[in-house]
C-alpha cells in the first residue's frame, strides 16, 4: 500500500483558454489536502511536479503559465500515506501517454503489482498510482476504452481512490471509486467556457466556479472538445464516505454529499455537547484551526463562552501548516511548538479543550502543557472523532496500529480503559471520545454510508483482512 490522500484537480475549456492559472489556484485551494509537493500535466509533455507547498513557487507562476499554457490539464498536491516524501513519488505520473492523479489508497498494491510483471513492489520504490496507472494503460490496450479498463480494474484494485487522467489527444477524464471514500465534485466557469473536476468545491470557489454536483461513486467523467460526456464504470450502491473527511480533512468553506463542512462541524459540537455536557467550565477553546466551529457548536449549545485560547504563529516556517498531514513526526513536533496560549484568557479557569481528533496524541500533549503552563485550572479535552484505534487503508495517514494513541500492545482492552489510558498520557484532567452514531447523526450522513474502520477495526467496506505493518514497512521511514 501506497499513497495518496491528496488534493487531485482536472481543468478543460472548450473555447480553447489556458487554465494553467485556474489550476494553480485550485491547487492553491486544495493545499490544506497536502504539503508535500504539487505538480501538473498537460498533453503531449512531461508533468511538472515540484516539492513543497505550492505558494513557494509563486515566483514561477507566470513562467509555468506560459510554459505549460493549455486548455487541457490536471493538478495534484500530494500528502503521502505510505511512500517516501521525495519528488520521485510526486505527481501527476505519465505512464505512456496517460497522466494519472490520484486521491486515496489502492490497499491491494502488491498483489496488483503482480498482474503488471512487477513482482518486486515495495514502498521504496514505487507508488500504489504507478501500479494502477501501468494496468489500467495495458488494460486500456486491451479494451480501447477507459470506462471498459476502469470496469475491469475496480474489480482487481481495492481501496479508495479519485483519479483525474490526461490523454495526448487534449482529453481530461475523471473517476471516483464506486463506494465514494474520497470525496470529488464537478463544477463549470461560464467565463471561460470550462469545466472543472476537483477534490472538494472550495478549489472551485477558488477560481469562481459554480459548482455542479458531486460526482457520482462509479462515474466516469470526459471533457474534450464535444463537451462532457458521463458514464457509470460500476453501479455498486453501497456508500462508505469517509468520516475523518468531515471532521478534519475537507475545507470547512466546502460542501460534499450536499452537506456544507463548516456547519457539519458545527453540529457535531453541538451533539458532543449533549454527550459531554461539562457545564462548570469557564470557557470553550478550540485547537486552531479546523476544531474551530465545533468548539462554537459546543459552546453555544451549553452557553458557556467560547474564546480563542490557542492561536498558531502564522509567520513561522511551519506555523501555518497542519500538524497531522507532516509526513515526519519532527516536523509535527515543530508546528506544535508554534502553538501559543493566551494566558491572560486561560490563567485560573477551566478550559473544555475541542479537537477534531486525537490519533498520535502529539498535538494534545503538547497543547496541554502549554495550557498548564499558561494558569489553567482543569482542562477537559473532547475530540469531535471516535477513538483511532486501527490502521487506515483508505487513505489517511495513520498506516500502523502501534503508532496511535490509543495502542496497547497485546492486551484486551474495554474503551473506558483505553479513554483512561490516553487522557494520562496526554496529561488531561477529563477526557471525551465521540461516537460513530452520534458522529454521523451530527453530519447528517446515514451511519451505513460511512466509513469509521479507522474506529471499529470491521474492513469490510475495503473487502480486506489487512495484515498489521510497522510504519517502516508501510512508508519506507
Amino acid at each position: 500500500m501506497v499513497k495518496e490522500n491528496c488534493g487531485v484537480v482536472g481543468v478543460f475549456s472548450l473555447d480553447g483558454s489556458n487554465v494553467i492559472p485556474m489550476v494553480i489556484d485550485s491547487l492553491r485551494a486544495l493545499q490544506h489536502r497536502g504539503q508535500e509537493a504539487w505538480g501538473l500535466a498537460i498533453p503531449k509533455k512531461d508533468p511538472m511536479k515540484k516539492i513543497g507547498l505550492v505558494s513557494a513557487s509563486a515566483s514561477e507562476f507566470k513562467k509555468i503559465s506560459e510554459e505549460y499554457a493549455s486548455p487541457a490539464a490536471i493538478g495534484h498536491v500530494r500528502y503521502s500515506t505510505i511512500g517516501k516524501s521525495n519528488l520521485e513519488n510526486a505527481q501527476p505520473l505519465k505512464v505512456k501517454d496517460l497522466c494519472v492523479a490520484h486521491n486515496g489508497t489502492i490497499s491491494n498494491v502488491e498483489e496488483l503489482s503482480n498482474l503488471v510483471g512487477g513482482c518486486t513492489f515495495t514502498p521504496q520504490n514505487a507508488s500504489d498510482t504507478l501500479v494502477a496507472a501501468q494496468r489500467l494503460v495495458s488494460l486500456i490496450s486491451e479494451t480501447g476504452k477507459l470506462s471498459s479498463a476502469l470496469s475491469i480494474l475496480k474489480n482487481e484494485m481495492i481501496g479508495s481512490y479519485c483519479f483525474t487522467f490526461l490523454s495526448d489527444d487534449n482529453s481530461v477524464y475523471a473517476a471516483r471509486d464506486p463506494k465514494g471514500f474520497r470525496p470529488m465534485v464537478l463544477g463549470q466557469k461560464e467565463e471561460n467556457n470550462s469545466y472543472i473536476v476537483a477534490s472538494e468545491s472550495s478549489a472551485l470557489s477558488a477560481v469562481s466556479a459554480k459548482l455542479i454536483r458531486d460526482v457520482k461513486p462509479g462515474e466516469l467523467i470526459k471533457f474534450s472538445k464535444n463537451g462532457m460526456e458521463t458514464e457509470m464504470f460500476s453501479d455498486a450502491n453501497t456508500r462508505c464516505h469517509c468520516s475523518f473527511e468531515f471532521t478534519y480533512f475537507a475545507h470547512p468553506t466546502s460542501k460534499m454529499e450536499g452537506t456544507n463542512v463548516y456547519m457539519a462541524r458545527k453540529r457535531i459540537g453541538q451533539y458532543l455537547a449533549r454527550k459531554f455536557p461539562i457545564k462548570d467550565a469557564d470557557m470553550v477553546i478550540p485547537v486552531p484551526d479546523s476544531a474551530r466551529p465545533a468548539a462554537l457548536g459546543y459552546a453555544q449549545e451549553l452557553g458557556i463562552p467560547f474564546d480563542e485560547g490557542l492561536l498558531k504563529d502564522r509567520y513561522s516556517k511551519k506555523g501555518p501548516l497542519r500538524s497531522f498531514i507532516e509526513p515526519h513526526q519532527s516536523d509535527r513536533i515543530e508546528i506544535n511548538r508554534w502553538i501559543f496560549p493566551i494566558t491572560e484568557i486561560i490563567d485560573g479557569k477551566h478550559v473544555v479543550v475541542i479537537d477534531d481528533s486525537l490519533v498520535r496524541g502529539t498535538s494534545s500533549k503538547a497543547i496541554i502543557k502549554a495550557l498548564r503552563r499558561a494558569g489553567a485550572k482543569k482542562i477537559s479535552m473532547v475530540i469531535t472523532y471516535p477513538p483511532i484505534r486501527f490502521p487506515c487503508y483508505a487513505g489517511i495517514d495513520f498506516p500502523s496500529q502501534e503508532e496511535l494513541a490509543t495502542y496497547v500492545d497485546g492486551k484486551d482492552v474495554t474503551l473506558e480503559q483505553i479513554t483512561e489510558k490516553v487522557r494520562s498520557d496526554i496529561g488531561a484532567d477529563f477526557l471525551g471520545y465521540n461516537d460513530s452514531e452520534n458522529l454521523a447523526n451530527a453530519i447528517g450522513i446515514p451511519h451505513d454510508s460511512m466509513c469509521f474502520t479507522c474506529s471499529t477495526g470491521n474492513y469490510d467496506s475495503l473487502g480486506i483482512k489487512p495484515l498489521f505493518k510497522t510504519r517502516i514497512e508501510m512508508k519506507g521511514e
